[in-house]
């Protein structure tokens, strides 16, 4: 693809030189002439004369639209006519529309009024656009046009500038994807053309950061092309100064320093209980940690049996850490300290900045660390756990259970919960870090390192907006590939959004475009805390799926309607059962049970009947998963059947045969034991839900696909 760059520059420049944000009609049809999309043909008349000989040259029937930067919306001027196929027309449409102008806007330069030719009817209306997204930047939007674009709100967005993979991915992203590939006979459009405007659109945006929005609605999209039959686009400021980025190689070396310290000062240290610097250094000893502890405080001597040291700058030797347990007055002062003894992280544990309402406080401590190169964690956090290195830097309780999962939280309150689901579920974990108001570090810094991490096998990430979305899509496609990454973005809903900018001090992006550019990456979007550490917690338990193909054995038909109801619902496939398959599941149940997908041996089976059918799904290559629906009863207790089913699935993962299976219990409270029973023999089970097991298994085949392991 070409472009005429030079041409689009001379338009803004223009634009910009007279103050204006808006272009106008002509100025929007040199631009998209420009860059190759496609619209009607056109020309600016500026006496009823020129517009009745334009529309003689372009053919009837034509459009006329009033030209003014000063009108935006031309409909509410009267300054549109539509369907005109006579000079005659032509003619009064121009005069009208001139007299309705003037009298909505007197002020309004009126610089003419385009004539455009009339789009056939026919085709299916879209539209193509671009916005500039507070996290993301340039984001290329698509989806049903016209009135359906305000009704439906059926639209999705990727990252500007988009690839044709992408555009076309897209056209599949939208809820009427079937519109497009045609329906009730219709024909379908041209889909690669229809990629190509988007890619263009969004190519457009991405070379000129000042072009806030785009919007090209009504796209008409038929067989044989597309036609933008409408343009608008807004000029806004130039973009602000980049966020500093630092090297992948930078962040690591950092990040190791930070999760695999050799020496720790605390910045505020005490002994007197109740303080926070008191709890940071109980933790630190009382978990073991095995490097050196330094506490610094200027009136101690001594601080738990540990040498106290004025300021950080006495403490001899390197230092890799140095924690904040003092308040946020004091901080920048005792952050030069930490730059100039050469200290690479800081960990902020106070409050009382951006958060509340503190915003040159936090824009000064930011300026301290990057002039001496250092790293901030904070402020306003918990601390955080590196379990591996025995290594807890909070004022919060302990946690030494070490395993792979990697958890991080915005806020304190779900770091805590983080804190407790981990201990009552023994979730080992090879990191819990706070990250608070992201004053530096954040969570691209964290996937980079986590991603490296051979203790982590899967991360899980509680956020309220992203500082850098780009620098985290970066991070997430990189470590995708190789270990899951769990988001829960917090701020969903309006009221959830405002909450979060009146929380962290910053401003949240739409969460339709979070939901796609997440998805785009690769991340598993959780739709709750529960999820996001129930998905975290199992999906390093569970094989990686080597096909599609789902299969449902249960005890009781009831579970089995709502398991494969679940399995829909997380965009599984219930595996059609070819006839012999059929027939050697039905050789182990009663007549009057199931086969078909759900196997429903019924509920009064002995413990035979399970072990069989489990055994029949695990040897069958062409079952990819299983899903377990088992019910209470005295002749297969619960704790006989997890006996059974641990045995089986351990007897064919050493025969290398790995399988996902999930299995939901129900019955009375002893099925809560059998359920932690298989967790911990990897199988993935839950008490009293259906839609739990199921919900985890669609993580991990959502997770397969995005990595390239399952097409």
């Amino acid at each position: 693809m070409t472009y005429d760059k030079d041409t689009v520059r001379a338009v803004l420049d223009a634009a910009r030189a007279e103050g204006r944000t808006a272009l106008t009609a002509p100025e929007g049809k040199r631009i998209t002439d420009a860059y190759g999309i496609p619209t009607p043909a056109e020309g600016l008349a500026e006496s009823a004369d020129d517009a009745v000989a334009l529309a003689d040259r372009i053919g009837f029937p034509v459009v006329l639209k009033i030209v003014s930067p000063d009108i935006l919306h031309k409909t509410d001027a009267g300054g549109v006519r539509v369907g005109l196929t006579s000079c005659a027309e032509v003619r009064g449409a121009f005069t009208a529309i001139v007299a309705n102008a003037r009298a909505y806007a007197p002020q309004a330069r009126i610089q003419g009024v385009q004539v455009q030719q009339m789009v056939p009817d026919g085709g299916q209306e879209v539209i193509v656009g671009a916005v500039t997204d507070p996290t993301f930047g340039k984001v290329v939007a698509f989806g049903l046009g016209g009135v359906l674009v305000e009704v439906l709100k059926d639209i999705t967005f990727r990252l500007a500038p988009a690839s044709q993979y992408e555009a076309l991915s897209m056209l599949d992203g939208i809820r009427a994807a079937e519109v497009l590939r045609g329906v009730r006979g219709g024909a379908a459009v041209d889909r690669g053309a229809l990629a190509d405007l988007i890619v263009r659109v969004s190519r457009l945006v991405a070379d000129f950061p000042e072009i806030a929005e785009v919007d090209l609605n009504p796209v008409f999209a038929t067989p044989s092309g597309v036609l933008a039959a409408d343009v608008r686009l807004l000029v806004g400021a130039p973009p602000p100064p980049p966020r500093r980025r630092y090297s992948r190689e930078e962040i690591l070396g950092s990040m190791r320093r930070l999760m695999q310290p050799r020496s720790v000062a605390v910045v505020g240290a005490s002994n007197e209980p109740g303080k926070i610097g008191n709890s940071v250094m109980r933790n630190l000893i009382d978990g073991g940690f095995p490097g050196e502890i330094h506490p610094v405080n200027p009136k101690a001597d001594d601080i738990l049996g540990r040498k106290a040291y004025k300021s950080v700058g006495d403490v001899p030797g390197e230092v890799d850490v140095a924690v904040f347990a003092i308040p946020a007055a004091f901080v920048p002062a005792a952050l030069e300290e930490v730059g100039r003894k050469g200290i690479p992280n800081a960990v902020l544990i106070p409050s009382g900045f951006a958060e509340t309402g503190e915003h040159d406080l936090q824009r000064r401590i930011v300026e301290i660390a990057e002039a001496h190169g250092t790293r901030l964690l904070g402020p306003n956090i918990y601390g955080y756990y590196s379990t591996w290195q025995d290594l807890c830097a909070t004022f919060c309780t302990p946690y030494d259970v070490k395993g792979p999962v990697a958890l991080t939280s915005q806020s304190g309150g779900i770091g805590m919960a983080i804190l407790g689901f981990a201990r009552t579920t023994k979730t080992g974990v090879s990191a819990i870090v706070g990250l608070g108001n992201k004053s530096d570090v954040d969570e691209d810094d964290l996937l980079t390192w986590f991603g490296e991490d051979d203790r982590t096998q899967c991360i899980a990430m509680h956020l309220e907006d992203l500082k850098d979305g780009r620098a985290f899509v970066e991070a997430a496609r990189a470590t995708v590939p190789r270990k899951p990454v769990v988001v829960l973005k917090a701020g969903r809903t309006a009221a959830g959004a405002r909450a979060a900018g009146s929380h962290t001090g910053a401003l949240a992006g739409d969460d339709a475009v979070y939901d796609d550019i997440l998805r785009q990456a690769g991340v598993i979007r959780a739709p709750g805390l529960n999820e996001m550490l129930e998905y975290a917690r199992a999906l390093p338990v569970l094989p990686t799926p080597q096909g599609d193909n789902v299969v449902i054995i249960t005890g009781a038909g009831g579970s089995g309607v709502l398991l494969s109801d679940a399995i829909v619902d997380n965009g599984l496939s219930l595996m059609e059962i070819p006839d012999d398959l059929d027939a050697a599941f039905r050789r182990f149940i009663p007549p009057f049970g199931a086969a078909g997908n759900p196997v429903d041996i019924t509920g009064g089976e002995p413990p035979s009947t399970y072990e069989a059918t489990i055994r029949l799904g695990l040897s069958d290559p062409r079952i990819h998963a299983l899903v377990l629906g088992y019910w209470h009863t005295i002749v297969t207790p619960p704790m006989v059947f997890a006996e059974l089913t641990a045995r089986v699935v351990a007897e064919f993962r050493e025969r290398g045969v790995s399988k996902p299976v999930v299995a939901s219990l129900a019955g009375d409270t002893e099925v809560e034991e059998a359920c932690a029973y298989l967790f911990e023999r990897g199988v993935v089970a839950y008490p009293y839900t259906t839609e739990k097991p199921v919900a985890v298994l669609g993580a991990k085949y959502r997770w397969a696909r995005s990595a390239g392991l399952l097409s």
